[in-house]
């Protein structure tokens, strides 16, 4: 139906003689906050200066000339201020979404906005020296669901995991010895050395002798990082897998030494790239963007000792990356703005582009009324590893406690995702373990029960749903809306890379239908097999929307 009132809008401003493309009429229509105001509202104020007049007399001369045309599918179209309203004919309405979920199923809501096109996302990228805590697997949840909706809107999406092997971090690990541990010991080992660093000269000058080694392409450097390195990639991606979170490609720093010396003199051709009393080398950004977000608008290429530091591998990377797929984003913390920014800075003077990103705040845990922020060098941390153990225990508990069948490590798992999905990326999250796995409120597991409560109601009715249609009940019709609004929210992420609106959608449609459950029986009522097809289409649409956010719908709750 809204397809139809683009049609009817499109038509009109033509002969207005204002030229205005469908997709962004299409992209205007609101559904209004009351239905008083109808089932759609078209917005004139953008047209104001096209049409010189005011936006009120707009609305009145477009449905003017709709009064002059033949009109099927609405009871009524009338104005409110700089608005046109149309009230749908709601039996028409709901058949015609009804028809389509049902036709479309899990694909409703898909479009072709990215056929033949790759897309490549880079995220979560943890440095290889740990097992991960809790706080890095926003980058993982965001950029997971990001590459599904990437997936839905037809791109042909590509998981890339950069992983920092020339790093001090893993030279730390090498002087202590770590690549005869497991994967399990590093943590430990990592904090140790950390003190000693920090305490002694002489020991960060062993881990910086390591770097120079295996930037030297010396053997036995290349086989102690590669061990450290392969154990920690290893282990992480096993914690991740159980999230559902895979990867296609394992991008290693150290394939791009070569590229960032020929990156390195062709910064130096600019003449921006200059020595500081230390002989480190840097890129003077005086006069771009980020002069204002620093006293001293540099970035550091090199150590004094000439070894290439992350900045410059990265620049060589991110150039590699970008000409790997037509579509390139990243997913990085709040705490690297400014360095994504002196990265654009940097592309720029390379005359390339740089990747969309999606920065996210931190994830806090709270307990006992305190939120704490983790960091893996002081071993102030809560282990991934560990967090998903206690979650699907405690899941476990709610599950044996309401005596059902439901699977508690996809009770846990989404309340995990959800939790972290359901914000902004750019907002913190204070993590309530208990709170997450209520399965009341705003939470998965209340998500999973609503699916699985119409399951229940679809496979007990011995009918099969039908649309035919008799009278519509207002429960009925506010559900069929929702599921209607789903496309909008889907293409709306896409837009933004922004998970949380299908998050927030699903929850807000799970509630509809809750309520639609309390006032419209199913079996036995007269409408029985009319309200079975709402539930099928609410099923598809709540199994895809949960899909697009990396959770598995169940049929037991």
């Amino acid at each position: 139906m809204k397809a139809e009132v683009v049609k009817i809008l499109k038509k009109v401003l033509k002969e207005l003689d204002v030229d205005v493309k469908e997709e962004d009429i299409a992209g205007k229509i609101e559904m209004p906050p009351s239905v008083d105001l109808g089932d759609y509202a078209f917005p004139c104020f953008f047209l104001a200066e096209k049409m010189k007049t005011s936006p009120e007399e707009i609305a009145l001369k477009i449905r003017e000339k709709i009064g002059e045309m033949e009109v099927k599918g609405f009871d009524d179209i009338q104005t409110s201020g700089s608005y046109v309203n149309f009230f749908a004919d709601r039996k028409v309405l709901s058949l015609e979404i009804l028809k389509e979920i049902l036709s479309k199923k899990e694909k409703y809501g898909s479009q072709n906005i990215g056929k033949g096109k790759k897309a490549l996302v880079e995220h979560t990228s943890i440095n290889p020296n740990a097992s991960p805590h809790v706080g890095r697997v926003r980058n993982a949840i965001i950029g997971d669901s990001i590459v599904k909706i990437l997936d839905f809107m037809n791109f042909k999406p590509e998981v890339h995991y950069y992983v920092n092997d020339v790093s001090k971090q893993i030279a730390m690990l090498v002087v202590a010895g770590a690549e005869k541990l497991t994967f399990d010991k590093m943590l430990k080992a990592y904090m140790e050395i950390s003190k000693k660093v920090e305490n002694s000269k002489d020991v960060e000058n062993q881990v910086f002798f390591w770097l120079r080694r295996f930037e030297g392409e010396d053997k036995e450097a290349r086989s102690k990082f590669k061990k450290i390195t392969d154990t920690c990639v290893k282990g992480q991606k096993e914690i991740l897998a159980r999230l559902g979170i895979n990867y296609h490609f394992f991008d290693y720093e150290s394939n791009y030494l070569k590229k960032s010396r020929e990156i390195l003199e062709q910064l130096k051709a600019t003449k921006k790239v200059h020595k500081d009393k230390e002989g480190r080398t840097y890129l003077d950004q005086h006069g771009s963007h980020v002069q204002k977000m620093m006293k001293s608008p540099v970035l550091v290429l090199t150590r004094s000792d000439d070894t290439g530091l992350y900045p410059l591998r990265d620049l060589a990377y991110t150039i590699d990356k970008l000409k790997k797929a037509e579509k390139n984003i990243i997913v990085l913390g709040e705490d690297q703005k400014l360095y994504f920014l002196q990265q654009q800075e940097a592309l720029k003077l390379l005359k390339s582009p740089s990747p969309e990103v999606v920065h996210y705040s931190f994830v806090l845990l709270s307990s006992e009324g305190k939120s704490k922020k983790m960091a893996t060098r002081k071993g102030d941390v809560v282990l991934l590893e560990d967090f998903l153990n206690d979650v699907i225990k405690k899941a476990e508990r709610e599950v044996k406690k309401r005596k059902t069948e439901g699977d508690p490590k996809a009770v846990g798992i989404s309340a995990v995702k959800y939790k972290i999905l359901r914000s902004s990326p750019n907002k913190s999250i204070n993590f309530d373990m208990d709170e997450a796995l209520q399965f009341e409120g705003d939470t998965g597991p209340y998500l999973l029960y609503s699916y699985a409560r119409a399951g229940s109601i679809f496979y007990k009715s011995k009918k099969r749903p039908s649309l035919i249609l008799k009278e519509l009940d207002e429960s009925e019709f506010n559900l069929i809306k929702k599921l209607s609004q789903f496309p909008d929210i889907a293409l709306n992420s896409y837009n933004t890379l922004n998970p949380s609106l299908i998050a927030n959608y699903s929850y807000q449609l799970a509630q509809i239908f809750n309520e639609f459950y309390h006032s419209c029986p199913v079996i036995g009522a007269p409408e029985e097999e009319f309200r079975l097809a709402i539930i099928e289409a609410f099923r598809h649409v709540l199994k895809t929307s949960l899909g697009l956010l990396g959770i598995k719908a169940i049929e037991e709750m």
